[in-house]
């Protein structure tokens, strides 16, 4: 900064030493008034001078703050407008960034803490465009910790006054995890800096506080949220932070099993970072092995909080703004979990397992949405084995409907075709289960040959029907819903063929009311749109090689249902 400069900021200065010990507190507020104008102007230019003027303004303001003679209601009047002011210098260049940061901190020094936390507060909820970046905010959030640990009363007010801002702040900044911000390293230490600050006043109060205790954990919680948002790709440059993160954790007592289930915090928004980061960090990793280790195991020995781990893994596997790297992970750490886990044959009568039923069929969309959206083939193929286990840890019966109500509410015909195949092993695994337990049984035992799954009833071909009778009428809709009917197609023959070789009928599929309705209302309407269609295709020479490699499979299957019924109908007459 020129002479020029320099001397109206430091005759400005002068003015409001003079205002304030002649009692002249209009003419103090005008003189201030000017100087957050000169300072703005400054940090407003756009040249090869700014970076000097700047640093020289934060130079002369400094020096005169720590004058000895300065009387304390100066530095008062001063702290109510000059931190924002500075904070905008400080963008210019790193040496003027520490001497924003020793002006910002040396007010902390000398005000009130009450007052400083509005002061700072407000400088953050109104940064200018210019400066709207983390060098701005970074010695803004640092003095902010400081200042709420300083002693004083109604604590709790303060920090509830304040987090949110530190919430605000931290969420714009780091938003958008691929545009280079070089503080945003300092920003998230400052952020730490002020949970330590909570910690300390927790341990002053000994712990008696315990809304303040709670903000501790929750204040913790929603950080490790908004890093887990915006990694990106890169989470190497984070495992420090969310190490720190992980030993306040465990002053508020908060344990991973509690974060996993749900029990202990109830919030809707990615409560399970704070646990993935430990599989994606060594470090993070080696500090909560033991805990980590413990929670595995619990899961996979106790059904229920499993099954609530399942569905608050679905906040990760939901959320557009979590980066794939931790879906991985969430996954990982499920598979790791369920392939842990001895599953055993559930008798549905003694527990009513349909409470659970909203949750886990939220959560296994929720995997859907891993297998159709995951770039990486190994990741969707882990998450259908990883789904494919949760629902053999299901009863018989709550599996069916949970399958029933996924095939229902699907829009895709290729992850109808996946249910369905599902279904029909379903329908292979209790077939096998059924007739070991009948050779297996004696007559007082009947009753347990009794029991039959519903995937051994009548109520399996309702799978079949919804695909090739809609709900909405009609055929189904081809060619976009080839795969779907493909996989109808050979479930219902799979049922057919399966009951006439082991001379059952344990579906009433060889039933001759329900072959006549099967013919009559599924294939004969079918039979007729695939024909015409591919009359179509003769037509068109151009999509003949295409569409009849899409065809000719689904012509083929649907004529080996309507042999198998048609020679099933003639053993009825």
């Amino acid at each position: 900064m020129s002479s020029s400069n320099s001397r109206p900021l430091e005759q400005t200065l002068t003015s409001i030493s003079q205002s304030i010990a002649n009692g002249d507190f209009n003419q103090s507020n005008e003189s201030t008034s000017h100087l957050v104008e000169l300072l703005d102007s400054i940090s407003s230019d756009d040249n090869e001078e700014s970076d000097n003027s700047a640093f020289e303004a934060l130079e002369v303001i400094y020096n005169y703050l720590v004058t000895t003679s300065l009387d304390q209601a100066v530095t008062d009047a001063l702290s109510f407008d000059l931190p924002k002011a500075v904070a905008k210098l400080g963008c210019a260049s790193e040496r003027c960034f520490e001497y924003a940061e020793r002006i910002v901190n040396r007010f902390v020094e000398s005000c009130s803490p009450r007052d400083m936390v509005s002061i700072l507060c407000e400088a953050m909820n109104t940064p200018s465009d210019e400066c709207n970046n983390s060098s701005y905010f970074t010695p803004l959030l640092g003095a902010l910790a400081k200042v709420l640990e300083a002693p004083q009363r109604r604590q709790f007010e303060q920090v509830k006054t304040a987090l949110p801002v530190v919430f605000k702040v931290l969420e714009a900044m780091l938003s958008d995890p691929e545009e280079e911000d070089t503080r945003s390293a300092d920003l998230l230490e400052k952020a730490i800096l002020i949970a330590s600050s909570l910690k300390a006043i927790c341990v002053k109060t000994d712990r008696k506080d315990e809304k303040l205790f709670a903000l501790l954990g929750l204040y913790v919680l929603q950080i490790t949220a908004l890093i887990s948002n915006s990694v990106g790709t890169e989470t190497s440059r984070y495992f420090p932070i969310m190490l720190k993160l992980s030993h306040f954790l465990r002053y508020c007592g908060l344990t991973y099993i509690g974060l996993i289930t749900g029990h202990e915090v109830d919030m809707a928004i990615d409560l399970l970072s704070q646990v993935l980061w430990s599989d994606l960090s060594n470090d993070v990793a080696d500090a909560t092995k033991e805990e980590l280790d413990a929670v595995k195991g619990e899961l996979r020995s106790n059904q229920t909080k499993r099954w609530e781990a399942i569905y608050m893994l679905k906040h990760i596997f939901a959320s557009a703004k979590l980066p794939w790297v931790l879906k991985r992970h969430a996954i990982n750490f499920l598979f790791c979990i369920m392939e842990g886990v001895e599953f055993l044959e559930h008798n549905d009568e003694p527990l009513d397992y349909t409470v659970y039923m909203p949750r886990l069929y939220t959560a296994l969309q929720a995997f859907q949405l891993v297998m159709v959206y995951a770039a990486d083939p190994l990741l969707r193929k882990k998450t259908f084995d990883t789904l494919k286990m949760v629902l053999s840890d299901l009863p018989s019966s709550l599996r069916f409907d949970i399958l029933m109500a996924l095939i229902r509410n699907s829009e895709l015909s290729s992850m109808i075709a996946i249910l369905l195949d599902c279904v029909k092993e379903e329908m292979r695994k209790e077939y096998l289960q059924k007739v070991s337990r009948q050779n297996g049984a004696s007559k007082a035992d009947n009753n347990i040959a009794q029991h039959l799954s519903p995937f051994l009833t009548v109520k399996v071909l309702d799978f079949v029907e919804f695909v090739l009778k809609p709900p909405m009428g009609g055929p189904p809709s081809l060619p976009e819903f080839t795969d779907a009917v493909m996989a109808a197609l050979n479930l219902y023959r799979f049922v057919l063929i399966t009951e006439s070789s082991g001379n059952t009928n344990y579906t009433e599929v060889m039933s001759k009311n329900k072959l006549q309705k099967v013919y009559r209302e599924w294939l004969e309407p079918l039979r007729a749109l695939v024909s015409g269609m591919a009359a179509e295709i003769q037509k068109d020479d151009s999509q003949l090689e295409f569409d009849a490699c899409a065809f000719n499979p689904v012509e083929f299957v649907l004529y080996r249902c309507i042999e198998l019924v048609e020679e099933n109908l003639k053993r009825h007459k």
